[in-house]
């Protein structure tokens, strides 16, 4: 089992930059891939990026291809989501999420831990 602790949103005006942390607890992080997803008010919770186990693989929504990046330090038991060119329309709740039994997904059905969430807000 692993517990997630989101950190890092913030308020920033449109076109700046922001980076969302994600600590695992545990011994076994590496065995997990991660995720960020995102909700924003009376919307679906929807993917952001993805890692693989490894950090050798990452794979991003179309919305924020270019402008995110997502990492992860397997030593820190951490990954991260660097956050640059931030849009209005990418203000929302960003979850941390793991899961155990597929290499990557963009499912959120198959991410079976997730963080309490960070509130990231962007004004135009």
């Amino acid at each position: 089992q692993v517990q997630l602790v989101e950190s890092g949103g913030g308020s920033v005006q449109a076109g700046g930059s922001l980076r969302l942390s994600c600590a695992a607890s545990g011994r076994t992080f590496s065995s997990y891939a991660m995720a960020w997803f995102r909700q924003a008010p009376g919307k679906e919770r929807e993917f952001v990026a993805g890692i693989s186990k490894s950090g050798s693989r990452t794979y991003y929504a179309d919305s924020v291809k270019g402008r995110f990046t997502i990492s992860r330090d397997n030593a820190k038991n951490t990954v991260y989501l660097q956050m640059s060119s931030l849009k209005p329309e990418d203000t929302a709740i960003y979850y941390c999420a793991a899961n155990q039994a597929y290499s990557w997904s963009t499912k959120l059905s198959d991410y079976n831990y997730w963080g309490q969430g960070t509130q990231v807000t962007v004004s135009s």
